[in-house]
């Protein structure tokens, strides 16, 4: 993977040589044009920078509004919200730049396979940018060379169009990655880091993609989500979609290398000290031991000292014995502890110093826990082959149509899907062998419900908890509750446009900003809050 890297900050940084103002020479001999660039070189580096940010946030702040993890230190943002305008879109658009660069050259040379992977990436990308934050810019954006203000200075798209042109992106790729390998031009699967120059597997992730934006404005276009979601399960050979856990849109982690490692910069330091700080949140980490969910082995590592309080044991008792604490109820108090469990994981934004919990002997920055679940070992050494950033996956899919099922459409048997989505998410996490004992489980055995339903998928986003926000912002499922030093009672349900936006593009944003709509705990922030409604659940009652 570094050497993509490497090849696309060269192309880059030529790139940006080659767009100065120079009145004597307007070619820079020594970079590369973009008129004329190999699409390949950088082709790898959108097929990485967009995955690690998707990553990025479904096992960072979003893990921590889902209850996935907690931060057992510098952990505000990730347990208690406390975001105001930090998110920012920028690296966002920055892949999308890179990405039209590879499409603009693809229609030049009529590489159709490359079109349709950046068309896909397109829809990809634009559509986590909208589901984010809300309306955005779409049409005008990515134009700035264009000069002007009206591409210097984008308007803002309304969310509802911004769906609309992914669904039509997402169709445009179905088409042109509809034939053999053999019928392509330029492709190197060596810059598909993805699928490795399949055009098939591709189709079949943006038919799936498909599916899950159909879904998404389900709640707000069910007639349009209805005719999108049976036509394409109707019609499998025109519309292939990601049904086995083989065919994951997913990017490896290869090092512990600066960009190679899981997430980059995150997790691996030298010292541990990243890894401690994300620890598993106890709302998952009950909900999975509940149902003897054998993910929970492979996700997190057994308790290294449990505490077993006796009521028989003389008074001020606090000892080690046989790898076990035990204590007398003096010398608990009133404390919040959990007691004689495998697994214990992090309350949500339980105190203003999560490190203390379960009466940690060392809290403090450090992070050592050990009455707290750390993550599995593979998650410090940050690579492995079960350390993937997914785009969509299998059990994704199922649980979609599933959903879509249970709703009375032409999807197939919800109950099938529901047990293929579970199998397909065991089969990711290599614990294929305990799908008949787990799926006979009375906790997990199909019901029918919704709230079943969303309950399973939201454990199978795990690493992925982006999916299952949004999943909450259309449902209220699962019916999650904030901690006690949480910003608000409720979870929120998008980005805050950042300051600098509001400053630089102030009428358009100002604009944006007007459309969404205020709730009770919009509080201060007004209309611009991450708990405003944008217009995908403006004037419903979802999610509280």
């Amino acid at each position: 993977m570094k050497k993509y890297y490497k090849f696309s900050f060269l192309l880059v940084f030529s790139l940006l040589v080659s767009c100065k103002d120079l009145t004597e020479l307007n070619v820079n001999p020594n970079g590369i044009q973009a008129d004329v660039a190999n699409p390949n070189l950088v082709l790898s580096t959108v097929l990485t920078e967009g995955p690690k940010l998707y990553l990025n946030l479904g096992f960072g702040d979003i893990s921590g509004v889902m209850q996935h993890t907690q931060g057992d230190a510098w952990f505000s943002s990730r347990n208690d919200y406390d975001w105001s305008g930090s998110q920012s879109w920028t690296a966002y658009y920055d892949v999308l730049r890179n990405n039209q660069m590879v499409y603009n050259r693809a229609v030049d040379l009529k590489y159709e396979f490359h079109q349709g992977v950046t068309l896909t990436m397109r829809a990809f990308l634009f559509g986590l940018i909208t589901d984010l934050w809300g309306d955005a810019p779409y049409a005008n954006a990515l134009k700035g060379d264009l000069g002007g203000n009206e591409y210097t200075m984008p308007k803002y798209d309304s969310q509802e169009s911004i769906y609309a042109g992914v669904l039509a992106d997402l169709e445009k790729a179905n088409t042109l990655l509809s034939k053999s390998s053999a019928e392509y031009q330029g492709i190197d699967a060596s810059a598909d880091v993805i699928y490795g120059g399949n055009p098939a597997k591709w189709r079949k992730l943006a038919n799936s993609l498909a599916l899950r934006y159909y879904l998404r404005i389900s709640g707000k276009l069910p007639e349009k989500a209805k005719a999108g979601i049976e036509k394409i399960v109707a019609n499998p050979t025109q519309y292939p979609i990601i049904t086995e856990a083989t065919d994951d849109a997913t990017l490896a982690y290869v090092g512990n290398n600066d960009g190679d490692s899981w997430p980059s910069n995150t997790v691996y330091d030298a010292s541990g000290s990243n890894y401690r700080r994300i620890k598993m949140c106890a709302t998952l980490v009950n909900a999975m031991q509940a149902i003897n969910d054998p993910r929970l082995a492979i996700w997190a590592k057994k308790v290294e000292v449990p505490l077993v309080v006796d009521a028989t044991l003389p008074a001020k008792t606090d000892v080690i014995k046989d790898g076990k604490r035990y204590l007398s109820p003096d010398k608990v108090g009133t404390a919040q502890i959990n007691t004689n469990a495998d697994y214990v994981g992090l309350p949500p934004s339980v105190s203003s110093l999560p490190s203390s919990y379960n009466l940690n002997p060392t809290p403090g920055q450090l992070s050592y826990n050990p009455h707290v679940s750390y993550l599995n070992e593979i998650y410090k050494a940050a690579k492995g082959s079960l350390l993937k950033a997914r785009l969509i996956s299998a059990a994704e899919v199922h649980f979609i149509l599933a959903e879509a099922s249970q709703k009375g459409w032409a999807a197939g048997n919800a109950q099938t899907h529901y047990e293929s989505a579970i199998k397909a998410s065991l089969t990711t996490w290599g614990v294929s062998s305990f799908a008949a004992t787990y799926l006979a489980n009375e906790g997990v055995k199909y019901k029918g419900t919704l709230e079943q339903l969303m309950q399973q998928k939201w454990i199978a986003s795990w690493t992925a908890a982006t999916e299952s926000w949004f999943d909450f912002r259309r449902t209220g499922l699962p019916a999650l509750t904030p901690g006690p030093a949480a910003n608000r009672r409720v979870l929120p349900i998008r980005f805050y446009y950042m300051s600098d936006e509001i400053r630089i593009n102030q009428a358009n944003a100002a604009s944006a900003i007007e459309q969404l709509e205020e709730s009770a705990y919009s509080q201060a922030d007004g209309k611009n809050s991450a708990w405003s409604k944008s217009w995908l659940i403006k004037g419903t009652s979802k999610p509280w």
